[in-house]
């Protein structure tokens, strides 16, 4: 297999390969580089946080919980944060490559989030067990989860009383998109998800009493329906099939739709809602290798984040940093924006997010210094510029670079063929006039320049 086609697929589907592991592929061919992918992400392996605490917190006598509330909020959101940075590790290490990729997608296609930790971690890993398996299971998996009902509102969701708000977010952004259903069809699917609830550890409960048991007439269908029902006669439109497939082109191949080939996915996934089928059929495609795909999307800031990483790996001496990093780029894992999630695409970049981009490879690795520029060639500007941007943020970041991982991937990699292996597309002349205008000093300093071009910025 072609080695740039091996990067493309390895920067898509993960965050970038080093030297050996895409010299040793280059000997395969498409086909079975592929099926390694998915032969390593086929066992299932739950990211979790002991939650031995909040456990017992909740096991508490009844006349206690009011007392224990304030404590388990707390404990919770400091469980989330571990939890966050235990998943960016996953991010950056895991043989499981597309399904922990897989799972970052579907987080932000059913978003959701709960202050109460076990939820939370139940929910996530809910995603990350159905991350290749069928769409359907999925969705039916996904509206039972406590936090999901807890987040749209389907426990207030009585025969009494119907709320809408899972039965619109159902259609509008987990299965159809804008403009497919109407508002009776939401009315009708409410009434569908009646008595849907969960017990204090999180599990499913269906509550009978409060179930609408009536007949609901639901795209011209009419039925005594349950939200079962209703989910899969959602599916037996192939728009469902056809808006999945959009997401999926935008996320894994390019922010510009081509129709030809999403109606051609849409074809595949329509089939049989086989989310690992649809996945094959893309990734062994020649389109999804073709040269306007390389290197076409902005990274995510995770997907920058787990970039830096898997290059050289980074700890931070305070796990609370890395937490503020990921504020500061605009995207912190587990507390999305809304129920619409990241929209992606132009909106991860603005006039304050693309300088700390550009300067945050050597602020982590380098204590926020680039080399310097050739004898004679220095900008002032720049330099002025440097010292401003260390003393705003050298002190939030203390990290340690493990650099000696570095040096073991590439000792075999000439320092003039690096970009080839740190960059996903070509480099612009004033890029290029820029690099000729550094120095050299080490592979060390000249990974830290190419992270630092706007071209990084790629994938």
């Amino acid at each position: 297999m072609d080695r740039k086609h091996i990067q493309h697929l390895y920067w898509r589907i993960g965050f970038g390969i080093a030297p050996s592991p895409l010299a040793l592929l280059a000997k395969k061919n498409k086909k079975q580089v592929v099926d390694a992918l998915f032969k390593a992400s086929e066992t299932v392996e739950p990211l979790k946080i002991d939650t031995t605490e909040l456990e017992t917190l909740m096991a508490a006598p009844y006349e206690d919980m009011k007392d224990n509330m304030r404590d388990f909020l707390k404990l919770s959101k400091e469980k989330t944060k571990e939890l966050n940075a235990a998943w960016i590790d996953r991010l950056a290490t895991t043989n499981a490559l597309l399904r922990e990729k897989m799972t970052l997608f579907w987080a932000n296609h059913f978003v959701c989030e709960d202050n109460n930790f076990i939820y939370t971690q139940k929910f996530h890993n809910t995603l990350r067990a159905h991350a290749l398996g069928n769409f359907k299971d999925f969705v039916m998996a996904i509206s039972k989860e406590a936090a999901m009902t807890k987040y749209l509102n389907t426990k207030q969701n009585k025969k009494q009383k119907p709320n809408e708000n899972f039965a619109r977010e159902l259609m509008e952004l987990f299965t159809l998109g804008v403009g497919h259903y109407t508002e009776t069809d939401i009315k009708e699917s409410a009434r569908a998800f009646t008595g849907y609830g969960h017990d204090l550890k999180g599990d499913f409960v269906f509550r009978e009493r409060q179930h609408d048991e009536g007949n609901k007439t639901f795209f011209g269908k009419t039925g005594n329906f349950d939200g079962d029902a209703i989910i899969g006669i959602i599916l037996e439109n192939p728009q469902c099939a056809h808006f999945i497939c959009e997401k999926i082109y935008r996320y894994f191949v390019n922010d510009t739709l081509d129709e030809v080939r999403v109606n051609e996915m849409a074809q595949v996934f329509y089939a049989d809602y086989d989310i690992e089928k649809l996945m094959r059929f893309v990734l062994l495609s020649d389109w999804f290798y073709e040269e306007q795909n390389r290197g076409s999307k902005i990274k995510s800031p995770i997907e920058f984040l787990v970039g830096i990483k898997t290059m050289v790996p980074v700890s931070f001496n305070n796990a609370k940093q890395e937490l503020y990093l990921q504020k500061l780029l605009g995207q912190t894992l587990l507390d999305p924006p809304n129920v619409a999630g990241w929209k992606g695409g132009r909106s991860w970049i603005d006039s304050n997010t693309i300088v700390l981009r550009l300067k945050l490879p050597s602020l982590l690795l380098n204590k926020g210094y680039i080399s310097k520029v050739k004898q004679g060639d220095i900008d002032a500007v720049a330099e002025a510029s440097k010292a401003i941007f260390q003393k705003q943020y050298g002190k939030k970041f203390a990290t340690t670079a493990h650099w000696e991982t570095f040096n073991e991937h590439y000792k075999n990699v000439p320092i003039q063929d690096l970009k080839s292996y740190v960059l996903a597309c070509d480099m612009h002349k004033p890029a290029n006039a820029y690099l000729d205008g550094l120095e050299k000093t080490s592979k060390q300093d000249y990974c830290i320049q190419l992270m630092s071009l706007p071209e990084y910025q790629m994938c």
